[in-house]
C-alpha cells in the first residue's frame, strides 16, 4: 500500500492518513531523527535514575524504614550521586582475565537495550517545526521480531563476562544466564505469536492501532500473564536473579568488574528493564490510547498530549509491578527456575497458541458461533483436565517426599549412626595400619598422679 496523501508544504514534509502503518516513517529529516534519538537516550537515562531511587524507597515503606533521604531533597538524588561515585572508583582489571572479551562483554549487554527502545510508540503523529511526525524513532515490518533479538543478544554480554573473567563464580554465573535466557525467551517468544495472530502485523503501530476497541491483556490474559512472569526472569531481576545470586555465587557474572564497567552491567539491568515495560504496554495494554471506559465518555481523550500521559501512566504502572515483586517475592531455587520455564510455561503457551489459531482460523472464514464456542468449551475442558492432573501429581509427588522424610527421622532417631559422619566401631583395625584394635577397657586405667601431656599425636 502507498500514502494516500504526499506533499511537501513550507519546507517540511506532511503525511495524511494512509492505510499503511509504515507510510508515515523513513521521511523525517536527519535532524528529527536525531532529535529523537537524544530524546530516548535522555529519557532512559533520567528513567533509570528515577528507578533506582523508586526501587530503595519503595521497598524501604514495604519494609517499613525510610530509605535514602540525605542526599538531596528527600533523597532524590542519591542515585546521581552513587553513579558518580562508581564512575570515580579505580578501574582494576584482574590478572589473567581476556581483556579484549572483559571490556567488550558490558557494551555488548548495554547497547541492545537501548535499539529496543527505537520501536515502541509512545504517542501519534505531532507536528514539530511545521513538520508532522509520529512519537516513536522508527517502525519496521518486522519490528516484533527484532524486539525478540535485541533482547536475546543482550544475553551474550553475560556470557562473555562472565567466561572471559576466568573466575569460576563469574562462569557458573553466565551458564547460569544463558541457560535462563533460552528457557524464558521461549516462552515470551510464544507470548507474542498470539499477539501477531490476532493483530495481523509485526509493526508496533499496528498492534497499538489493533488494540483500539479493547486491550490484548483482556482478550489474550494467558498471553499477558505469562509474559509478566517472563520479563522478570529475561531482566534477571528477583525472583529470577539466579544469575547474580549473593548468596551462592558472591556477584556471579559481575563477580570480577568494578568501576564504570559494573556501571554498564547495572545500567543494562535497568535499561532492559524499561525496554520490557515499554513492550508490555504497546503489546498488551493499549499502547498510548486511553484506557476504553474513558473513551466511552470522553471523545478528546486520545487528542493533543493526553495519549503521552497515557502511555506513561501505563508504563509507570508496569515498573511498580518489577519493585512490588522484588519486595515481597523470596528468589527461587535454580531447579525451581528451570522447572517453571521448561514444564510450566511452554506447555501453557503451546496450548493457549493452538486454541488461538484455531479460533482465528474459524472466525475469518466465518464459521457458526455454535461452532466456534464449541471448540472453546473443547480447549477449556482440556485445559482444567490438565490442571487437574497435574494437581494430583504434585500431591503424589509431595506425599512421596513426606514419606520419605519420615522414614529418614525413623532411622535417624533408632540408630544413632543413620545419616550422620561414618565412625569406625571400636572393633575394627584403625585406618592405614595393621595394628589390631585396643581392647575396650571395662575400667578406667589407674591414676599414676603425673600429669598426662595431651597432644595431636
Amino acid at each position: 500500500m502507498t500514502p494516500t496523501a504526499l506533499e511537501t508544504a513550507g519546507g517540511g514534509l506532511l503525511l495524511a492518513a494512509t492505510d499503511d502503518p509504515l507510510a508515515a516513517f523513513g521521511h523525517d529529516p536527519w535532524w528529527v531523527t536525531l532529535i529523537k534519538s537524544v530524546v530516548i537516550f535522555v529519557f532512559l537515562m533520567v528513567c533509570v535514575l528515577m528507578m533506582i531511587m523508586a526501587d530503595r524507597k519503595v521497598m524501604g515503606r514495604m519494609q517499613m524504614r525510610h530509605g535514602p533521604n540525605r542526599f538531596g531533597p528527600w533523597g532524590l538524588l542519591q542515585s546521581l550521586a552513587d553513579g558518580v561515585k562508581l564512575s570515580l572508583k579505580e578501574d582494576i582489571i584482574p590478572r589473567g582475565v581476556d581483556r579484549t572479551l572483559y571490556i567488550a562483554a558490558p557494551m555488548i549487554s548495554a547497547v541492545p537495550a537501548f535499539m529496543t527502545f527505537s520501536v515502541i510508540p509512545i504517542g501519534p503523529e505531532v507536528e514539530i517545526f511545521g513538520l508532522v511526525t509520529p512519537l516513536q524513532l522508527t517502525d519496521l515490518p518486522v519490528a516484533g521480531l527484532m524486539v525478540l533479538a535485541a533482547a536475546a543478544m543482550g544475553v551474550y554480554g553475560i556470557v562473555i563476562g562472565g567466561w572471559a573473567s576466568r573466575s569460576p563464580y563469574a562462569l557458573l554465573g553466565g551458564l547460569r544466564a544463558s541457560a535462563q535466557v533460552i528457557s524464558y525467551e521461549i516462552a515470551m517468544a510464544m507470548s507474542f505469536v498470539a499477539v501477531f495472530m490476532y493483530s495481523g502485523t509485526l509493526t508496533t503501530s499496528g498492534i497499538v492501532e489493533a488494540q483500539q476497541p479493547i486491550w490484548f491483556a483482556l482478550i489474550l490474559f494467558p498471553s499477558f500473564a505469562v509474559y509478566l512472569v517472563t520479563m522478570l526472569g529475561e531482566t534477571n531481576r528477583l525472583p529470577f536473579d539466579l544469575a547474580e545470586g549473593e548468596g551462592e555465587l558472591v556477584g556471579g557474572f559481575m563477580t570480577e568488574y568494578g568501576s564504570m564497567k559494573y556501571t554498564m552491567f547495572f545500567l543494562a539491568e535497568y535499561v532492559n528493564m524499561l525496554t520490557v515495560g515499554a513492550i508490555s504496554v504497546t503489546f498488551f495494554l493499549g499502547g498510548y490510547h486511553a484506557p476504553p471506559p474513558i473513551t466511552m465518555v470522553w471523545e478528546g481523550a486520545n487528542e493533543g498530549a493526553w495519549p503521552v500521559l497515557w502511555w506513561l501512566l501505563k508504563f509507570m504502572g508496569v515498573m511498580f509491578l518489577f519493585i512490588w515483586a522484588r519486595g515481597t517475592v523470596p528468589r527461587i531455587r535454580y531447579d525451581q527456575l528451570m522447572l517453571l520455564g521448561w514444564k510450566v510455561l511452554i506447555p501453557v503457551q503451546l496450548v493457549w497458541i493452538t486454541a488461538v489459531a484455531v479460533v482465528r482460523m474459524l472466525v475469518n472464514e466465518g464459521a457458526h458461533p455454535a461452532v466456534t464456542g464449541a471448540v472453546v468449551v473443547g480447549f477449556s475442558v482440556v485445559v482444567v483436565a490438565s490442571i487437574i492432573g497435574w494437581n494430583r501429581a504434585v500431591r503424589r509427588q509431595r506425599a512421596a517426599e513426606a514419606a520419605e522424610h519420615t522414614e529418614e527421622m525413623r532411622r535417624m532417631r533408632e540408630t544413632a549412626e543413620y545419616g550422620g559422619f561414618p565412625v569406625p566401631p571400636a572393633s575394627a583395625p584403625h585406618y592405614g595400619s595393621s595394628v589390631p584394635a585396643e581392647e575396650p577397657r571395662n575400667t578406667p586405667p589407674a591414676s599414676t598422679g603425673k600429669r598426662e601431656e595431651v597432644t595431636g599425636a
